[in-house]
Parts: C-alpha cells; structure tokens; sequence
C-alpha cells in the first residue's frame, strides 16, 4: 500500500520530530523586582536580553511586521485567584512543580506527622480563566507503607478531592473580595 519512498519519508519525519524532543530549555520564574519591592518581573529580564538567531523577539510564523508587546498582557494564562488560592491551600505540601500558563501545580509526596506509614500527592488544575466552580480539579493520590516492601497505592474517598477544591474556591472567593475592597 505505502511504496518505500513513502516510508523512508515517513521514518525520516518521525526522526526528525524526536531529535527536536532534546532542545535545551532554561527555566524562568518571577521575582521580587528589586527597583520596585511591590512588583515582579521574570529573571531573565534581570540576566538581560540574551541573543538569539531570530533576533531579540525570536521567530514568529503568524504575526510578520508586527512588533510583540512585552508587559501588555497578565503575565498568567489562568485565574489569578484560583491561582493563588491553589498555591495558598496546598502550602503545607511540598511543590514538585507549578505552571502558572498551563494551570497546572503537583506536590511531592506529603506524610502527615499523625500517620507516617501513608503519604499523599496533590494534582491542581486550573482550567478556566474565569472564577467559576468547575474552573478547578484536584487529583489525589494516597500511598501505603507495605511493611519493608516500599509504597503501595491505596484509596482516596472522590470527597477528599471535591472538598480541596471547595476550600480552594472559598479561599479564591476571599481574595476576590479583598482585592474588590482594596480598589
């Protein structure tokens, strides 16, 4: 059905995509600006612009001729209270990592000091841009001492999750109220 051109092809352009999988990425977090103390920037802007083939704007296929506004936008693709109110509920787990773009926190494995022979990890997902009830899922997953075995992998009741996300749309619901009470 294929001819062999077609599969050296097709074998060529699935290389080609998972050599393009090791391309280096450095990280970039926001930091206390140190000009203005109530104010964050990323730190590459405090590094200073680094060089780039493409130019300091880089390549963009879509918008040609059109100069990029840096600063014009929010800075976070997802709700900033369900954000912040996320990162504030979970704050006594440690974070494995958080993507404030893609909506997406993970902790590392937390043993509570009244039961250490079981541990738990959190998946937050903020998925809407607005301050709505089903903008948040909470993944949790519970872990059991096996006895010198290591971890095994034990139930969650579905109310642990849905009682995380309702504190995190109640702590949401306070930070939108006093930051409406502060303008």
């Amino acid at each position: 059905m294929f001819t062999k051109s077609m599969r050296i092809i097709g074998l060529c352009s699935a290389a080609l995509l998972i050599s393009a999988c090791g391309i280096e990425v450095t990280e970039d977090y926001l930091v206390e600006n140190p000009e203005r103390q109530d104010e964050y920037i990323w730190e590459s802007e405090l590094r200073g612009k680094e060089a780039t083939v493409f130019g300091e704007g880089g390549l963009d296929l879509f918008n040609p001729g059109k100069s990029k506004q840096r600063g014009g936008g929010s800075g976070i693709a997802v709700n900033s209270y369900l954000w912040r109110a996320s990162l504030d509920t979970i704050s006594f787990m440690p974070l494995s990592s958080a993507d404030p773009f893609g909506g997406v926190i993970i902790t590392d494995w937390y043993s509570p000091p009244e039961s250490p022979n079981e541990r738990y990890k959190l998946s937050v997902y903020i998925l809407d841009r607005q301050l709505r009830a089903d903008g948040i899922r909470v993944s949790v997953f519970r872990q059991q001492s096996a006895a010198g075995n290591g971890w095994r992998s034990g139930a969650v009741s579905k109310d642990t999750a849905v009682n995380l996300e309702n504190q995190i749309l109640t702590r949401a619901r306070q930070l939108r109220i006093g930051a409406s009470r502060a303008n």
